[in-house]
């Protein structure tokens, strides 16, 4: 949803302050013949009001999109993430996805959703028919065409490209055009004059013949500025004069530097006042978009571009994930999308599922690791204050505090793990002593663990299942008693064995027995069953057999699946005697869920099958615990 006048109070008191410490800098002049038309005459209907008034007025006669935005008070978000994003390297995307991931941009409350290029691809040409038919009418207001001006020696009307935006029967385009002298020159091969012309002419006849609202992404602005200064803003001025709604500055190369986008961004801003929004788009080569988003948004910009995850070519574009909490939390500017900023990081993660892209832990804000904890002098403060060791709440962002236990840890990161098993803790003192003491021999053992090869910071499963062990009462829901494992095969030159499987049905290679002891329900005995599997290998025939022998007791287990299976050789100079440390990722369809397990061995069957064992072990749990134990008679 649009910014309305709720804003409007706060907006002006912003608006004074920024403008008042801008005109303290100075305001550089261009000669009026640069310009088709002079700054002095142009048709601003504010420009006799005081800077309040005209804001007031701007909002009042403007919808809310058509409005001039001013950062930092007020931001609007473009999101890139269906057209430049999808130029990321290994990023595909088919019609259906993108229909997926506009629907739940728009849901999120992104102002602009820039969804391809009609004029390039099949793909893309698909989607913004789709679009009309199969998205929601508050979305498809906020699609957005992103095409070029027209061709150089092209007439604007016959430029296929161009009637392409006109056909994407959405409301507004985005029009990429050369803001740098030399880009126009040798590398489009145009005069000066003509790059203008294509400017002019494209978004006169986008706006005022079809009555599209356009924006002009400049490319290379920030680069052409410092190259010519006079060129750039010519190429600025031809827009706006054109009827362009936003001048999108951009560093396409990734190359500016916060202090230099702050005051090319500022001259801009200033330079036009209140007459036209001024957007930012910026990319990651120099890891500064973030930073220079946010400085562009504090120097005045009102519409900042990036992506999703901050995916995009090369080193990627600015990342909304971190822009938009950023300026909302700690900027404190308004935005359509603050109110639902606790959907973000469900929107991260969405985003990157339907791509096929892994998720970053270390993400800001919505990676998993984002609010995690290790040292265990952090958890021991953050037990006091959460705030100790944390910039926001990560309930804000639809995040969680994290406690991880490693060799650093100390007994507040095993409390804490503990209390997450809520139902294993009681309140009397002895219990809570008792669970002090038993929180120590745990970390004892962990340290131990780690020493040898175990990792624990992403197996949080394998974590509470060394808990459930130290507590009373609690009974395994079944026990391994022996198993054996025949690996077979009359081929053992692998590339053609693969060969051969690609092109008809592979064979069985292993062939695993199993006997595993479960309890009899409302009996005192147990059961033991013997199950053979065959498999693609040792562990996925143990997995089978392992599974055969569990499913009659607990059919539950049907809805389990292994979802990823991780091997990694932890002392390779040890060679084929090395230890193997073997990470399983597991999936509950019916409660969608994930975990991840661990183990290590020197035996990496053993160590794949006790991480299977804990895996499925886990998915098992339940709140009740057993006043008797018979697997181990």
């Amino acid at each position: 949803m649009f910014l309305y006048r709720l804003f409007l109070v706060q907006s002006i008191f912003c608006m004074a302050g920024i403008q008042a410490f801008i005109s303290s800098l100075g305001t550089p002049t261009y000669p009026s013949a640069l310009f088709s038309t002079a700054k002095d005459q142009r048709n601003c209907n504010t420009k006799d009001l005081s800077e309040e008034e005209a804001i007031v007025q701007n909002f009042e006669e403007n919808d809310p999109p058509d409005a001039v935005f001013v950062g930092p008070s007020n931001v609007l978000i473009y999101d890139t993430s269906l057209r430049d994003g999808t130029q990321g390297e290994s990023i595909s995307v088919s019609c259906d996805d993108k229909l997926k991931i506009a629907r739940h941009l728009s849901s999120f409350g992104v102002d602009f959703i820039e969804c391809g290029w009609p004029g390039s691809n099949p793909k893309d040409l698909e989607f913004f028919k789709r679009a009309q038919t199969e998205l929601s009418e508050e979305t498809k207001k906020k699609l957005v065409a992103f095409g070029s001006t027209r061709r150089k020696s092209s007439v604007v009307e016959n430029d296929k490209q161009i009637a392409a935006l006109v056909e994407s029967a959405v409301p507004t385009v985005c029009i990429v055009a050369k803001g740098h002298k030399w880009q126009v020159t040798d590398i489009l091969r145009a005069t000066e004059e003509e790059n203008c012309d294509m400017i002019h002419e494209s978004v006169s006849y986008l706006s005022n013949v079809h009555g599209k609202r356009v924006f002009v992404d400049l490319e290379h602005f920030f680069d052409g500025f410092k190259f010519d200064e006079e060129y750039a803003m010519k190429c600025c001025q031809v827009a706006v004069n054109a009827g362009a709604k936003a001048l999108v500055l951009c560093d396409t190369n990734g190359g500016t530097m916060p202090w230099e986008i702050e005051e090319v961004t500022k001259t801009v801003r200033n330079y036009f006042e209140n007459e036209i929004t001024v957007g930012v788009h910026v990319h990651n080569d120099c890891g500064m978009a973030v930073a220079n988003s946010v400085v562009a948004c504090k120097s005045g910009a009102g519409m900042v571009q990036g992506t999703i995850n901050g995916i995009g070519e090369r080193t990627g574009n600015a990342n909304l994930c971190s822009i938009i909490p950023t300026l909302s939390l700690h900027v404190g500017s308004k935005m359509g999308c603050a109110d639902n900023l606790s959907a973000l990081t469900k929107l991260s993660k969405f985003v990157d599922e339907v791509m096929n892209l892994p998720h970053t832990s270390s993400a800001p804000f919505v990676g998993t690791s984002a609010f995690a904890h290790k040292g265990g002098l952090h958890v021991a403060a953050m037990e006091r204050n959460p705030d100790s060791y944390q910039h926001v709440d990560p309930l804000k962002v639809g995040n969680e505090m994290r406690v991880l236990v490693s060799e650093l840890s100390g007994r507040q990161n095993i409390i804490g793990k503990i209390k997450e098993a809520g139902e294993l803790v009681g309140t009397s003192d002895k219990e809570v002593q008792q669970w002090t003491e038993r929180s120590l021999a745990i970390l004892n053992r962990v340290k131990d663990l780690e020493n040898i090869g175990y990792t624990f910071e992403g197996a949080d499963a394998s974590v509470h299942l060394m808990i459930l062990h130290a507590s009373e009462g609690y009974c395994p829901k079944f026990r391994i008693l022996d198993y054996s494992v025949m690996v077979f095969d009359n081929n053992v030159d692998s590339v053609s064995r693969l060969m051969k499987a690609a092109n008809k049905e592979s064979k069985p290679t292993a062939r695993a027995t199993m006997k595993v002891r479960t309890p009899n329900e409302g009996a005192t005995e147990h059961i033991d069953h013997l199950e053979v599997s065959d498999g693609e290998g040792p562990v996925n025939a143990l997995a089978g057999a392992l599974l055969s022998a569990l499913t009659p007791s607990y059919p539950t287990l049907e809805s389990i699946e292994l979802i990823d299976y991780k091997v990694r050789i932890l002392d390779p100079e040890a060679a084929t005697a090395a230890s193997t440390r073997v990470m399983i990722d597991f999936y509950d369809k019916d409660r969608k869920v994930k975990w991840t397990t661990v183990s290590v061995d020197k035996n990496v069957i053993s160590a794949s099958l006790n991480a299977l064992a804990d895996g499925l072990e886990y998915a098992l749990i339940n709140k009740e615990e057993s006043d008797e134990c018979t697997l181990f008679e």
